[in-house]
Order: C-alpha cells, then structure tokens, then sequence
C-alpha cells in the first residue's frame, strides 16, 4: 500500500478499518455511512443536502469517468461528510465536464478515499446495520480512529433540515433545461401558486414544479403555517432532507395546521414529516435505501416503477391511521413507499420522482399534483 501524504484510512465503529489513498480534500470526517448503488449521477448525489451527515459509498467499483458538469449540481455546495470509492478516475472523459472529480472534491473541501474494498464495507453495513466511521489522511492509527468512529455523531435524533434550509424564503423560475429528458408535458395553462418547504429541497425538484404549472415560492423549514398561509398558496410541498424526522418539530406543527387547509404533495423527509403529522411513526432502517434502482409497486395499478431513493428513515406502516391508506410498497423489503389521506388532498412518496438522478418512472407525480390542485382550486 503506497504511504506518504496521499494515504488515507477509514475506520468503522465494528473495528473494521482499512487504508487506502487520499482523493479530494487533505483532513478528517465522521458521519453515517451509507452505500449508493447507483452507476451514475455522483455529482448530483454529492450535491444532495439529504447526505448531510453521512458518509457516501459508492458501490459501483469506478466512479468520475465522465467527470463533473456544474449544470449537474443539485444545490451550490457538497453535503456528504465525505466520499468513497473503490477508483475514482483522475481524468474526464465527457466533453460536457468542467473538472475531474478529484479537483471537485478538493475545491468543495470533501475528505475522500479511495483504493479500499468497497465490497466488503458494504457488506459490514448490511450484515450489521447502521455504522459510523471516520476517514483520514492525518492519523493512521487504527485504535485511534475505530474511537473516534464510535464517537462520531449520528443521525438520530437530529434536525439536520435546519442545517441544511434556507436562510430566508425566495422564488424560483426556473424550468426543465433544453438537454433533460423529460415524459411530462409542459403546463400552458393556468399557473398555480405553490410554496415549497426546503428541508434540503434539490433544484430538479423545483424544476419540475415550475414545469408542471407551478409558480414557486422556497421558504425555509421551520416556516409557521400562518407565515406560509399569508403567501396565498395553492398548494404546498414538502421537499427531501437530511436527518431524523421526528426531530424536525417545528415542520410537523406547520403541517399539522395546513393539514385541512390546502393540497399537500411530499417526498422523502417531506413524506415523513408528512405521515408524522398524520399521527402515524417512523423509524430508523437498518441501512437504509440510497440508489437508483429501487422496485415500487403502485399498489391501485400493480404497476412497477424503477426508482431514485436516498433516505434512512421510514414510516412504521402499522402505525398509520385509518383515514390514511398506504399507496405504494417497496419490493425489496415492503417498506412503506406512499401514503394518501382517504378525504383530503394530500399525498406524497418515499422515493424522487424528479430523476436526478435515476430512471424517469416517476415523474407523472408531478403532473398528478397538479391536476389535484388545479381540481381544489376551481
């Protein structure tokens, strides 16, 4: 194994620990460690503020062969605490990149590794559930490190949205761009107020919205439901994010009063917080859904769609209530995947119907969001 300044370490809070080289920023960082299975689509998965707090493995053995276009970025800054990866390709090979992936790396101050056996880290994480780690390119001891893993702060119980959100509420007009492949027609008709919760909320999202007819107002994730109300919405969404959803108090609240007020559409921690307020549970999974490939069953149709998901929590489906009807199934483990209230206008999913990346199964959602909303507005 080469030594020197370019060597890095990575220990996991089981005693696993492995040394490899360092790609990206020099220093150290702690998180949850979860594995993306995804081919694809790192760029958009290192500027997804739902990685906040984790540290990403990327289960495919080689990552950044086509380098990183900007126009790729799902927010303006790395979330994850740091990167892994079995290669990590030193040069692009896309005309549409602006940098390799190490120099992004580097300049987003990322701490990552590579030359590892992702494998087997995978594997510790599925046969263990849930670890913590730590990676380094200043300390190779691994007493030292395996400590500091078992230190490391995890997700639990922790309002990570409130880390990741706004700063202040804006708006947001921006559409599909001319190059992305989108199945869902273009609204023409009628715009439609919506203001949209960020607990971390990704730009394709509300590429999507303004696509499907939405004028979009982003306020931030503790926004009271009067504040929201005075905005005169026609609709609400409730975004992705980071975190324990449970600790997100302040957003439960404002939903809790917009509940019976105005249409509702949420996805991932939105989808959470959503159920939540609905008075159903969550829980922490044992390693949780982080890929593009994950298999959905609409349980009204039994059609399967190919899904983007990214989140560690889940609802607890027997904690649902009555007026509350599970929609979708996940056919890997039949977690709960969609819920919608049987009398009012609200529904929402545990995956990303807006693709960014992964399959574009799931895009219609939009477009139903809209027709549901523009049906209450009449």
């Amino acid at each position: 194994m080469k030594t020197g300044p370019h060597s890095a370490w990575i220990a996991l809070e089981d005693g696993t620990f492995l040394a490899g080289y360092s790609t990206g920023a020099s220093g150290e960082a702690s998180g949850d460690l979860v594995f993306n299975t995804a081919m694809s689509g790192y760029h958009e998965i290192l500027t997804d503020p739902s990685y906040c707090g984790q540290v990403v493995l990327m289960t495919y053995p080689l990552i950044g062969n086509y380098g990183v276009a900007e126009e790729d970025a799902e927010s303006d800054r790395a979330w994850p605490e740091a990167f892994v990866a079995r290669e990590i390709a030193p040069r692009p090979s896309s005309h549409r990149a602006t940098g390799s992936l190490p120099q992004w790396l580097e300049k987003n101050g990322v701490v990552g590794i590579e030359g590892v056996d992702t494998r087997l880290l995978t594997r510790r994480v599925r046969r263990t559930g849930c670890l913590r780690c730590v990676i380094s390119t200043t300390d190779n001891d691994a007493e030292s490190l395996v400590d500091k893993a078992r230190k490391a702060p995890s997700t639990d119980g922790r309002n990570l949205a409130q880390r990741v959100t706004c700063a202040e509420p804006y708006t947001w007009s921006e559409g599909y761009q001319d190059t992305y492949p989108t199945l869902l027609p273009k609204a023409n008709d009628r715009r439609l107020r919506c203001v949209a919760y960020d607990f971390g909320i990704k730009r394709n999202i509300l590429r999507s919205l303004v696509h499907c007819g939405f004028d979009v107002t982003v306020v931030p994730a503790h926004t009271p439901a009067a504040d929201t109300l005075a905005l005169e919405p026609d609709a609400i969404f409730l975004s992705n994010g980071p975190g324990d959803p449970a600790a997100v108090t302040p957003a439960i609240d404002a939903v809790s009063d917009l509940l019976q007020r105005i249409p509702i559409f949420g996805i991932c921690l939105g989808h959470q917080i959503l159920t939540l307020a609905l008075g159903a549970r969550t829980e922490k999974m044992p390693f949780g859904h982080h890929g593009a490939n994950h298999p959905v069953r609409d349980m009204a149709t039994g059609k399967v769609e190919i899904t983007s998901q990214n989140h560690s929590f889940a609802v607890v489906e027997d904690s649902l209530p009555a007026e509350v009807e599970m929609t979708h199934l996940n056919l890997n483990d039949n977690t709960v995947e969609g819920i919608r209230h049987r009398s009012l206008p609200v529904f929402s999913v545990q995956y990303h119907p807006e693709a960014a990346p992964g399959p574009l199964d799931s895009t219609h959602l939009f477009s139903r969001f809209r027709e549901r909303v523009a049906a209450a507005s009449k």
